[in-house]
């Protein structure tokens, strides 16, 4: 039987993570080490210079062994592979995450960071990312018949799947497009507001803008478009 360890940057008692352990017990023996709070935006961060914790958790999926660690989604990745899972999982899915991750905000990532970091220990890795709106009808409608269709897909070195969900309705969603790129155009254009909080001290608050452009044929067309992005993503760092 396939062992396919799970993790996030959202933390293990969020929605996604369950709904993906739920999916993920039709075709495997499933470990979960996600973070025991939310971690998003770290991107591929590790834990150094000092050491981390995780223990074992109840989980709300029958069969799922599941530990909490209080480090970043990579080092979740490290020690679910390294130490965890017996004789090293033979996949590794990150995800579900409440946000998407592609185009240029992939690489902020933790979702991603913590696939990168699988991809880099060898093991076959699946991201799963929808928006992060409470509609998660094309994400449940579609999962399991991508998870049967990407696990024994293969992928070149330091490469993930990365597989995107719209936040709309079954009945709006224009179906599944693969072989998606990542889109080099930037998701959320950023500016900050300024507060003065006290003499010499300011404080910096991020604002994106959504944009509603992108090329063809890009993960971040797809999304704008109401169709699930699939495509494989490459770590060159």
């Amino acid at each position: 039987m396939r062992k396919i360890l799970i993790t996030n940057d959202d933390g293990i008692n969020s929605d996604g993570i369950i709904r993906l352990a739920k999916a993920a017990v039709k075709v495997g023996e499933v470990w979960v080490v996600a973070p025991d709070s939310q971690r998003s935006a770290v991107s591929h961060s590790v834990t150094l210079r000092h050491g981390f914790e995780a223990w074992k958790v109840d989980f709300p999926v029958a069969g799922v062994h599941a530990y909490a660690c209080d480090a970043m989604p990579a080092d979740c990745a490290r020690i679910g592979i390294l130490n965890i899972v017996p004789d090293k999982p033979d996949h590794v899915f990150s995800g579900i995450n409440y946000g998407y991750n592609l185009a240029s905000d992939i690489q902020y990532s933790a979702t991603a960071g913590a696939a990168f970091e699988a991809a880099f220990q060898g093991i076959h890795t699946i991201a799963f990312s929808e928006d992060a709106v409470e509609m998660h009808e094309v994400t449940d409608h579609y999962i399991d018949g991508i998870i049967e269709e990407l696990i024994d897909k293969p992928l070149g070195k330091n490469q993930i799947w990365n597989v995107n969900f719209p936040g709309c309705s079954l009945a709006e969603c224009g179906g599944l497009l693969r072989d998606r790129t990542v889109s080099t155009d930037v998701f959320y254009l950023d500016t900050y507001t300024e507060t003065q909080v006290s003499e010499g001290r300011i404080r910096y608050t991020v604002n994106g803008l959504r944009r509603w452009e992108a090329s063809e044929n890009t993960d971040l067309r797809a999304i704008l478009d109401n169709c699930v992005s699939i495509g494989i993503a490459t770590n060159i760092s």
